[in-house]
């Protein structure tokens, strides 16, 4: 019987690494187009409350957000330590809330404009009129779809 041998050992051909910029690309593209990135820097301290019920929003870009809070302290020199609302990235009063809505609305399709929530983020310290005097402001603007920020990613509805 013939003895079988192998003649030098033969290697593993190198993988091949041509397309490995390629599909580094490919994911670097799709990770840009896909991460959204926060549109308004806050400029209060939010400690949100607890929620007793929870309702997800169902699409965030029909959300127009209205912080209520103490200013940061690199704010709280030049706005004090009272509670401000703040409207995109810039402190304001109550009567600007309905242009703040108006701009809102203007950027949303027709279609969507019924669908318009304002999302309330307050700190749970804040006083209590001035939510009421928001509230009063968006019932006068037609405003009537209120979310209130809510600890653990919930957040409470209110239909008016």
């Amino acid at each position: 019987m013939a003895k079988f041998s192998r003649k030098g050992s033969k290697s593993m051909p190198a993988i091949s690494t041509a397309s490995l910029p390629d599909v580094v690309f490919m994911l670097l593209f799709f990770f840009m187009v896909s991460t959204s990135f926060r549109q308004t820097d806050q400029k209060v301290v939010i400690k949100l409350p607890e929620a007793s019920e929870a309702a997800k929003l169902e699409r965030k870009d029909l959300a127009s957000y209205i912080y209520v809070g103490t200013p940061i302290i690199s704010e709280q020199a030049k706005f004090g330590t009272d509670a401000r609302i703040q409207l995109n990235d810039s402190f304001k009063t109550v009567d600007d809330i309905r242009d703040f809505v108006a701009a809102s609305r203007e950027t949303m399709s027709e279609n969507d404009r019924q669908l318009m929530v304002v999302s309330i983020k307050a700190d749970e310290n804040v006083r209590m009129g001035i939510i009421t005097d928001i509230k009063q402001e968006l019932r006068r603007c037609s405003a009537l779809k209120i979310m209130y920020g809510a600890r653990r990613g919930a957040a409470a509805t209110e239909s008016e």
